[in-house]
Order: structure tokens, then C-alpha cells, then sequence
């Protein structure tokens, strides 16, 4: 299969969602599948393999400090999984070695700032090496971003022409926001209380364009902050607090494709409330709990507050929280011919822990065995844009739904 030791390394293993993501490797992976666990600890590392029962995995030390130990781990293994963040503290180093030995790399981050810097860091010697780098490999951003490539996909196989208003609208949802998912949160917005720069860059709704000079003119294509009527879908709508970072992803992927979804795609995500006498009510309730959070983690008083009630990076929900979870998307667009098409997406399990554990697992999976079937394409890439078909493939063989339908009107 390879001339590397390894086909996956799952770096950052101990963690909370790195354990979640060893255990279902341990159970998806086919036979013959070499994978190794990886961290700072190799007595932590050697303890969760004896739990796992994976005797045949390797356990490698490694440090996002030592640069010669991430070169080796790199140059070991034809694909590296990792959980360690906040990424923009710790992530460059990795993806610097990956990039550099022609190794494939998945995350889970959600930090926009630390994805603009691997593309212009990076992309260029991924590409030169043959790797592929892809980030937001979990709830943030798969969903997101597979959804919309295969709205495209069935756009063109029927000839109704390019994505127009597209939306991503969360039907239900029910799970935490894990430790690590709030560290990268405080991470930006201290980024941008320390760099006015860094907040424009945030704020831009084409911040991890490849040539931002030649994105399209769309008007203001801002994040929805409060509630308002629907005009695509007709229901109550408000804020969703992971469209700053998916959003930008899918309008990422667009361009990397040369703009194949259409140049006059306008993308966002929100959250739906339905068309029921209390939704605007309920719209109203859950944005502004979404703005005094937001609030919170600016201000001194409520942001020690935070910190004392939010789970700390490494913990999580236990098992019954975990599986009772679940979350359910529908992606609606309009075409330039004015055709409309519905994808719906849907997974159990706790959105940011099990189901983001299967996203990562099968990334993983997908970058190590189906090159043939990826698309031919390396550097600082996107889900839709590395893996594309096969991971949408993988996903719904492993009980996640992704199914598109075309609407009347």
C-alpha cells in the first residue's frame, strides 16, 4: 500500500474527542489498516491503547514544539489526524510538516485566522509536495460543505444551472460545545481585541479565498446577528453560531473550483424556527443568548465566569449525552434557472463528539485508502475540495444522511 510505516496516525489521541476518534477508528478501520496513536504522553498513549484493546497499534511521542519529532512523525505515515488546539497555538508546526513531507493532514478547527495562515504559509509547498491539507474535517465544516457540493452536483446533472441564494438552515440540534471548540472561540476574540487587522480579516466574508481580488461583488453578504422572516424557505430565522467559519469554507471551496457552484452563489447559515405563532418569539430568545455569550466572552466579570461553567479543553459529555445527541440540516438553494433543490443532512450522536468522531475517522480513512477516487488536487484544501464524493459516500455507509431532493417552485 506504502512505503510509510503507518497509513494513519491520530495525533493529540488522548484528548477528549481523540479518544472518541481512536475508538471508532478501532471500529470502522478495514483489516490491514495500520494506525498509530500519538500525544505528548506515552503513558496516557499506552493506557488508551490497553482500554481500546488495540494491541497492534503503535504508540509515537511527539511534541507541536519539537520540530524534529513532527518531521519524523510526518514522514512516517501517509495521512495525520489531529485534535491538538487551539490550532492556531499549536497546528502550524504540524501542518508545516506534513506540507513539507508530502503527507495528508486532517483537523478539526474552527479558527479562521490559523486557516488563513497555513494557505499562505503552506499551500504552495503542499502542492508542490503532493499533500493534502484539510482542514475542518468535523461538524465544522463537513456537513456545511458537503451539502453544497452536492446541491452543484445535482444542479448540473440536470442542467438548471449555477447555485444562487443557497442556505443552510439547522432544523434541531442537540449536543455541547466542547472544550476545545470554546478555547478557539476565546482564542479569536482575543486575537481580535489584540489586532484590529485580524477582526476585518474575521469579518470578511471571503477571508480564505485563494484570490480574493476575484471574488464576485455581491452586496453586503454579512452573517445574520439578529431574526428575520425567511424569503427562501418562509420560516423565522436566526444566528448560527458556527456560520463565521463554515461560511467561509464553502465560499472557499467555490473558488477553488474556479467558481463552479456559480459566481453568483450567496451563502449563509442560520438557525430555523419554523413559521409557528411563537417562532419569532423562540428566534428572538436564541439570538439573544447567542449575542450575550458572545458578550460574555468579551467582558471580564462574565468571561471568568465562562470559563468557571464551560467544559475546559479535554472534557466532554459522558456516554448517554453523547448518544442521545443528534443534529438536522436541510441546505436549500435556488439555481439561475430558478430551480430549487433541498439537501438534508442528519447524523445521531452529539454533534461536536460522536458524530465529529466519525467525520474525522472517515476523513482519515478516505485520505489513507481512496486516492483514486478523491479528487486529483493537493494543498490547503477543503472537504468538498480534497474529498469530495468519497468522503459523502463514506459518510452515509456510516449511518449519516446526505440526501438531495428537488423542490416545486
Amino acid at each position: 500500500m506504502s512505503d510509510r510505516e503507518h497509513d494513519i496516525v491520530l495525533f493529540g489521541a488522548t484528548s477528549f474527542v481523540g479518544r472518541l476518534t481512536a475508538g471508532y477508528l478501532q471500529e470502522a478501520a478495514p483489516p490491514g489498516v495500520r494506525i498509530a496513536l500519538a500525544g505528548r504522553s506515552e503513558q496516557r498513549l499506552a493506557s488508551l491503547k490497553e482500554s481500546l484493546g488495540a494491541d497492534g497499534w503503535p504508540v509515537l511521542v511527539a511534541d507541536t514544539r519539537d520540530e524534529a519529532a513532527l518531521r519524523a512523525l510526518a514522514r512516517s505515515t501517509r495521512v495525520l489526524a489531529t485534535t491538538v488546539g487551539p490550532y492556531r497555538r499549536y497546528g502550524l508546526p504540524v501542518v508545516q510538516a506534513c506540507a513539507q513531507a508530502g503527507t495528508h493532514y486532517a483537523d478539526l478547527t474552527g479558527e479562521t485566522v490559523f486557516m488563513r495562515d497555513s494557505i499562505d504559509r503552506f499551500d504552495a509547498l503542499a502542492r508542490e509536495s503532493g499533500a493534502r491539507v484539510v482542514h475542518s474535517c468535523g461538524f465544522d465544516s463537513i456537513p456545511s460543505d458537503i451539502g453544497v457540493l452536492l446541491l452543484h452536483e445535482r444542479a448540473v446533472s440536470d442542467g438548471a444551472g449555477g447555485l444562487e441564494d443557497t442556505e443552510l438552515v439547522v432544523r434541531s440540534f442537540r449536543g455541547g460545545v466542547s472544550g476545545g471548540t470554546f478555547a478557539s472561540m476565546r482564542g479569536m476574540i482575543e486575537d481580535r481585541r489584540r489586532d484590529p487587522a485580524l477582526g476585518r480579516l474575521i469579518d470578511d466574508p471571503y477571508a480564505l479565498s485563494p484570490d480574493r481580488a476575484a471574488e464576485p461583488d455581491l452586496g453586503p453578504e454579512k452573517d445574520l446577528a439578529g431574526i428575520e422572516r425567511d424569503s427562501l424557505t418562509g420560516g423565522w430565522v436566526g444566528p448560527f453560531v458556527m456560520a463565521q467559519l463554515n461560511t467561509r469554507v464553502v465560499r472557499r471551496s467555490n473558488a477553488l473550483l474556479g467558481w463552479a457552484y456559480g459566481r453568483r452563489m450567496r451563502y449563509r447559515e442560520v438557525m430555523g424556527f419554523g413559521d409557528g405563532l411563537l417562532s419569532p418569539v423562540l428566534a428572538a430568545g436564541a439570538a439573544a443568548g447567542f449575542g450575550a455569550m458572545l458578550a460574555g466572552m468579551t467582558w471580564g466579570p462574565s468571561e471568568a465566569l465562562l470559563s468557571r461553567v464551560m467544559p475546559s479543553p479535554g472534557e466532554g459529555p459522558g456516554e448517554r449525552a453523547r448518544e442521545h445527541g443528534f443534529f438536522r440540516i436541510e441546505t436549500h438553494t435556488r439555481t439561475a434557472a430558478g430551480r430549487r433543490y433541498v439537501c438534508r443532512i442528519a447524523a445521531q450522536g452529539d454533534p461536536g463528539y460522536k458524530a465529529t468522531s466519525v467525520m474525522l475517522g472517515q476523513s482519515a480513512l478516505a485520505l489513507a485508502l481512496d486516492g483514486a477516487r478523491l479528487p486529483e488536487r493537493a494543498g490547503v484544501l477543503t472537504p468538498a475540495t480534497a474529498l469530495g464524493d468519497a468522503l459523502a459516500e463514506r459518510l452515509r455507509a456510516a449511518g449519516h444522511t446526505y440526501e438531495v431532493e428537488a423542490l416545486a417552485g
